[in-house]
């Protein structure tokens, strides 16, 4: 259908969707903290990828340690990570969605936008919950928003099983003296900022001056900053098949690398696997990122654009290793992440900077 522009946009969103799918074949652990993270293996470094409600109850958020979430919940069932399962609920979900006879734009495993043009959208999103619980076994999320970072931002107050409409005249009212941190697209340094800037509530950045946004965060930034605190954006779903800028490969080692042999061993074997990623996709690699995290918790990005594209492996890994010559000596290493970004199918190379702090970035495919 491609991209067209809707009277509301919904955001699905699948309930503690890894430990939901675990439930599902292990029904004995309904109503039990469920933590589903790494080997299943709090000994190892390794972080929480989802938990239950009732982990949640008890502080476990995704991303936190694994033997953290243990120590909150010394009782909680720790699962492994099973992808090839996920990938087939998240596979069933999708055609589901598919089959309702709108535009579906997926946003990953377990979250997408839909399209719809009715008077009664809490209808079709409580129809939309029916049929994927009667497909999956899923219970689902639906926000209603008149664009999509309202109906995005929306799913949270419909959660769990529930929906929520969040619109232009009401927006104010639910969120307007809640902290920045609360928008999607606003983390913890970018509300650290503007609260530098005496900007505190989503009210106040709404209310904010363009120069001020534009002098903090640059010209693009500050002024969808300034459109994020409104609730303002597009309304459009897209159902173009994604494509994907790059290709990341991490490890978290389960002791830390002491030596420069032991970081080059490392980065040589990451940056083969980022780049047999790109070589199935048969594209050439236009951009390389590093990613260091430093013990006992101290992350560090690098990227730098090659001279030309390339499908060459000797100089993904040259690339690579010429950005490690710029970590510190002598510290210890315990994560260690390589990035392949490739050329798009409908562009040149990548025209930015030569070096830049920060990583590789994933386009998505329109403003939110």
């Amino acid at each position: 259908m491609g991209a067209r522009r809707f009277r509301w946009v919904l955001h699905v969103d699948l309930d503690q969707f890894l430990a939901a799918v675990e439930i599902l074949r292990r029904p004995e652990l309904a109503g039990l903290p469920v933590i589903v993270g790494g080997r299943g293996d709090p000994a190892e470094r390794t972080v929480v990828s989802t938990a239950s409600y009732e982990a949640r109850a008890f502080g476990v958020r995704s991303g936190m340690p694994l033997r953290v979430a243990v120590r909150k919940v010394p009782d909680a069932v720790v699962l492994p990570v099973d992808h090839e399962a996920y990938d087939a609920a998240s596979a069933r979900v999708m055609e589901t969605l598919w089959g309702l006879g709108t535009v579906v734009e997926v946003l990953g495993w377990d979250e997408a936008f839909l399209g719809h043009d009715g008077e009664d959208p809490e209808s079709f999103a409580r129809g939309v919950q029916r049929a994927v619980l009667d497909a999956t076994g899923l219970h689902s999320s639906v926000g209603i928003g008149d664009t999509r970072v309202r109906a995005k931002i929306a799913t949270g107050f419909g959660k769990p099983a529930g929906v929520f409409r969040l619109t232009a005249r009401t927006w104010f009212d639910v969120m307007g003296d809640r902290p920045t941190r609360d928008l999607w697209g606003v983390g913890a340094k970018v509300s650290r900022r503007l609260a530098a800037r005496g900007i505190d509530t989503v009210a106040q950045l709404a209310a904010a001056d363009d120069a001020v946004l534009v002098g903090e965060f640059g010209p693009r930034m500050g002024a969808w900053y300034g459109e994020l605190g409104r609730g303002e954006g597009s309304a459009v779903v897209d159902d173009t098949p994604w494509v994907a800028r790059g290709h990341s490969r991490e490890t978290t080692y389960q002791r830390n690398l002491t030596t420069p042999e032991q970081v080059v061993a490392a980065l040589r074997e990451l940056a083969a696997q980022a780049h047999a990623d790109t070589e199935a996709e048969g594209r050439a690699v236009s951009r390389v990122g590093l990613k260091v995290r430093y013990a006992p918790f101290f992350t560090r990005t690098l990227s730098r654009r090659l001279p030309a594209p390339t499908r060459s492996l000797e100089e993904v890994t040259a690339a690579v290793l010429d950005l490690a010559a710029g970590l510190e000596p002598g510290r210890e290493v315990r994560l260690l992440g390589v990035r392949a970004e490739m050329v798009m199918p409908d562009d040149g190379a990548d025209d930015g900077p030569d070096d830049a702090v920060g990583g590789g970035s994933t386009p998505v495919r329109g403003r939110l």
